[in-house]
């Protein structure tokens, strides 16, 4: 999510090739151990698995060399990666966009490039605050993706507000 209100979707490398993966696997299972066939069954699934890979790869690579490109600097949150992977519900989806490695490509093309990159803190509520009066919303949580300011009664997607709110914290540091 960009402060300017862009959404850059995650293609979802992993998900859209889950069934092909299930079948490569099962495939893999049902061979003797030690066989050919077997070997061969295995490599295919190297295959894939090397695909996705890639797949992820360029997209990071050219989503990060773009944001470098177009920004002077880049502010990011600072998230606990490996922490959020534990919760059995979101682990697969965070595992499938890769954020830890994303944020190592976007900092070494920025310091290739030569721009700065911000970090706020990862317990700086920044979805939690109203972007326009500072509202402190206690009451949200994960599964509420839009809310309204009780004070400014303004309406806040959260992603586009955190979003805004990372660059504020950014700016000010």
């Amino acid at each position: 999510m960009l402060s300017t209100g862009v959404k850059i979707e995650n293609p979802r490398y992993l998900k859209n090739s889950l069934q092909r993966l299930k079948v490569l696997q099962k495939r893999v299972s049902r061979k003797q151990k030690g066989s050919k066939n077997r070997a061969k069954a295995k490599q295919r699934l190297v295959v894939l698995h090397d695909k996705i890979t890639n797949q992820r790869s360029d997209f990071q690579n050219k989503l990060s060399f773009r944001l470098v490109s177009e920004n002077q600097a880049v502010a990011l949150e600072t998230l606990n990666v490996i922490g959020m992977a534990k919760n059995h519900h979101l682990a697969q989806a965070i595992s499938d966009s890769a954020w830890s490695s994303f944020v190592t490509k976007l900092e070494y093309k920025a310091q290739w490039f030569g721009k700065n990159i911000l970090r706020i803190g990862q317990f700086e509520s920044s979805s939690k605050l109203c972007s326009v009066c500072g509202y402190h919303n206690k009451e949200l949580q994960l599964k509420d993706r839009e809310w309204t300011c009780p004070d400014c009664k303004t309406k806040h997607d959260r992603d586009i507000n955190a979003a805004i709110n990372i660059k504020k914290f950014a700016l000010i540091d």
